[in-house]
């Protein structure tokens, strides 16, 4: 696809301003600075940017807004990323929606992406009234949501906190399938933030994204590589402390704001829905068992289970082929 293209392309761009220089730690040739706000992270369609304030700072939201390429539907899909991602990796699947007819919207969420990185308390509260500013701004009344890992998080309390907005549900190997709080204390900010500087090598940053595809490594491909490459370029800019605090508040976040008890509260018509054998549950049974709990969990009949044997966490970079279409049918069914 027109993606995989653009993110081999992107790899080279990324390495063309360095040296050769050999890195002691990894073996991978040196990189220049990546900018924490994304200025020059390779996305697939342009950005546009909705100001917003929060907690009292003057911030800027942003966002992709990709019109139908094929005959117009009428609807709209919002597209909702995970931590260690922004909207940039949803490229084939936009793509897909677009030649359906849909148009798509894909924010970055504050302090992901090409959106701006402040010091406040996030919340999913906030993410989702945030990204209902986007729709509004656009005068966009209702979309289908789509949320793929943290995103299926935010997905759910977008769709408990604006069920009038929410068409329907799309709860793409979503992370937070129970609530932690009880098993394990709260970790520390601050403890989290000094190793994020201590761990800001490449060798760190590729194994927590290879993760992603334990139940194959051979499913490491160039896309991946792409995504590592850009998170290791954040850690050599001069804003890095500022990006490893943001991601260190995220991360309480996650562990803090469960949305297990959203679940029963979902009003809308729901896809669970992703790779069988995502590990980040610890196990692929875990993981497909929580599913199962999800789709019974959602009242009235409303949720349907659909999980991708021999798929990972991120079924769209990993085999876009065999996941797209049946997302993009769930979506465009009964238009």
């Amino acid at each position: 696809m027109k993606l995989f293209l653009i993110l081999s392309i992107s790899i080279l761009l990324i390495n063309s301003g360095s040296t050769m220089a050999q890195s002691s730690e990894s073996g991978l040739p040196d990189m220049r600075p990546i900018s924490i706000t994304c200025e020059d992270c390779p996305y697939p369609y342009p950005s546009k940017y909705l100001p917003l304030t929060l907690y009292g700072q003057d911030v800027r939201m942003a966002y992709m807004d990709v019109s139908p390429s094929g005959p117009a539907n009428g609807h709209t899909v919002v597209l909702m990323h995970g931590n260690n991602f922004a909207g940039f990796y949803f490229g084939n699947i936009a793509e897909a929606l677009s030649q359906a007819g849909f148009r798509v919207i894909i924010p970055d969420q504050m302090g992901y992406g090409r959106s701006s990185k402040p010091i406040i308390p996030y919340s999913f509260n906030d993410f989702a009234r945030n990204t209902r500013d986007v729709l509004q701004s656009e005068g966009i009344e209702k979309a289908m949501i789509v949320g793929h890992s943290m995103g299926g998080m935010l997905a759910a309390r977008f769709s408990t906190q604006y069920p009038e907005m929410t068409e329907k549900l799309v709860l793409y190997n979503p992370i937070g399938l129970s609530d932690g709080r009880f098993s394990r204390p709260a970790g520390s900010v601050d403890d989290s933030y000094r190793r994020s500087l201590d761990n800001a090598n490449f060798d760190s940053i590729k194994a927590s994204l290879e993760r992603y595809v334990a139940h194959n490594p051979s499913a490491w491909n160039d896309m991946f590589e792409t995504y590592a490459r850009i998170r290791y370029g954040w850690t050599l800019s001069a804003d890095w402390p500022r990006l490893a605090m943001v991601q260190s508040l995220i991360s309480n976040l996650i562990y803090a704001d469960p949305v297990v008890y959203d679940w029963p509260h979902i009003q809308a018509p729901t896809l669970v829905f992703g790779g069988a054998d995502d590990y980040l549950a610890g196990t692929p049974a875990n993981f497909q068992a929580r599913m199962a709990y999800i789709a019974e969990t959602i009242p009235d009949n409303r949720a349907r289970l659909h999980l991708l044997p021999g798929l990972g966490h991120v079924p769209h970079l990993e085999d876009p082929e065999t996941t797209i279409p049946p997302l993009v049918e769930f979506l465009a069914e009964g238009l």
